[in-house]
């Protein structure tokens, strides 16, 4: 004959046990709120006792009430009929989305994280940013002249803006920057420096490293051509520049060769 009904779960259950400690009194704390003494059965020195109003013991939330007080040396405990502990395990393949709160998006290229949301493995190094002169710009002699960017290649977070990266919030940690320099006509012992400022100021030192980069010429007309990094940690509303100085004794021209990029490192 066919079995008629719900086919029984293939499993066990146990029903939770909660022992007390006995006194000369007829109140007592549950574990567990219920809903009337008919949720748990209530063994006292072995005999079940019958639960209700005038009989034996009520209960309501925590709180269990007994008719009759009982004595020290008394045994005492109680099952929780209605929080059966289950000892199923779930088939394989039957846990889905549907059963689980995560947020984002599954796919081959992304994992579930511990606070359950769906990320890519490795994470970008991003912001990142890249800008380039489109003109020529002029340096005066012996002065710090921040250079001016008027294309970007590329910003992922629209952090690249006045000639100055600026680190978005909550994207604070360690930053490389890097880029190129190049003016003509520098002469005699004369220089070209280029130099990266953080918040305004030049950030080398022997804390930080050097944030300069410097070239001496040894004759006439020598081409400035110098490339430049540097590392360094920053937190969220720091701002970065490249500055230039040259010492040739009159203007000399930063050529539109010139350009500055950076990102954010991972995993450090």
């Amino acid at each position: 004959m066919a079995y008629i009904g719900n086919i029984p779960a293939e499993s066990y259950a146990s029903f939770e046990t909660e022992t007390f400690s006995v006194s000369a009194t007829t109140n007592y704390t549950l574990s567990h709120a219920v809903t009337n003494e008919n949720e748990i059965r209530l063994v006292i020195n072995g005999v079940v006792q019958q639960p209700g109003s005038g009989k034996a013991y009520t209960a309501s939330g925590t709180t269990l009430t007994l008719t009759s007080a009982t004595v020290s040396g008394d045994v005492m405990y109680a099952v929780y009929l209605g929080r059966a502990l289950q000892t199923v395990n779930p088939p394989n393949a039957s846990v889905g989305l549907s059963q689980l709160s995560a947020t984002g998006t599954k796919s081959s290229s992304t994992f579930l994280r511990g606070d359950n949301t769906f990320a890519s493995a490795g994470g970008d190094n991003t912001p990142a940013f890249m800008a380039v002169m489109g003109t020529n710009d002029t340096l005066a002699n012996s002065t710090w002249t921040k250079a001016t960017f008027d294309t970007e290649v590329f910003d992922t977070n629209s952090a690249f803006a006045s000639n100055k990266f600026t680190v978005p919030t909550n994207e604070g940690g360690k930053y490389i920057f890097f880029g190129h320099i190049l003016s003509y006509n520098i002469n005699n012992t004369n220089r070209v420096e280029g130099r990266i400022y953080k918040n305004g100021s030049n950030v080398g030192g022997a804390s930080t490293g050097s944030s300069t980069v410097r070239w001496y010429s040894g004759g006439a007309n020598f081409q400035m051509d110098m490339g430049f990094t540097w590392i360094g940690n920053l937190t969220a509303t720091d701002y970065i520049e490249l500055y230039v100085m040259q010492t040739n004794g009159d203007s000399q021209t930063l050529y539109k060769d010139t350009w500055f990029a950076g990102y954010k490192l991972i995993g450090v």
